[in-house]
């Protein structure tokens, strides 16, 4: 009985310092992102960046821009997932765009990664890097104006990201 207490205490406070860093409950990451192109056209070249990166070729010596699969897509919505080349873990992808009803030519992006491993809670910011490694192979990131919205609240482990190994 002890020990099941014991279990238990340690749980509860390995719970705790987990919640108490401010991180989702589960491993994900929300971004807000602003392009000032078209959403069109970014929906396109995400897919092409996905497309890019469909097999494990790109990560032979390491990194994650790899192993991305297309699911589906329409005007206003892209889903794709992401597979880790080590653990073999999935992670949904998904990303809805809004273009700016005013001039000048701006395109509202939500995009949100979520692992499918229900038990998993850190993820060393491989959720956000899922995201931003995609929005940077297709030079997005590069565009003028780009903004990114995101923190450790909605993005798990956000603050100590590394996507140059995730």
């Amino acid at each position: 009985a002890a020990t099941g207490t014991s279990l238990a205490v340690v749980f509860v406070v390995v719970f705790s310092v987990y919640l108490g860093n401010g991180y989702p409950r589960h491993a994900s990451c929300k971004i807000d992102w602003e392009f000032s192109q078209n959403c069109s056209s970014v929906n396109a070249s995400l897919i092409k960046q996905i497309s890019k990166w469909n097999t494990s070729d790109n990560c032979k010596n390491g990194g994650e821009k790899c192993l991305y699969k297309f699911v589906s897509a329409s005007k206003t919505e892209l889903t794709a997932t992401h597979t880790t080349p080590k653990a073999g873990y999935v992670d949904v992808l998904s990303f809805t765009f809004t273009d700016s009803q005013t001039p000048p030519t701006k395109c509202r992006v939500k995009a949100h990664s979520t692992s499918e491993t229900w038990y998993a809670h850190l993820d060393f910011s491989t959720n956000y890097c899922n995201l931003r490694n995609l929005a940077e192979g297709a030079g997005l990131t590069e565009l003028p104006n780009f903004t990114e919205l995101t923190s450790d609240k909605i993005c798990t482990q956000y603050s100590s990201r590394n996507c140059t190994k995730y």
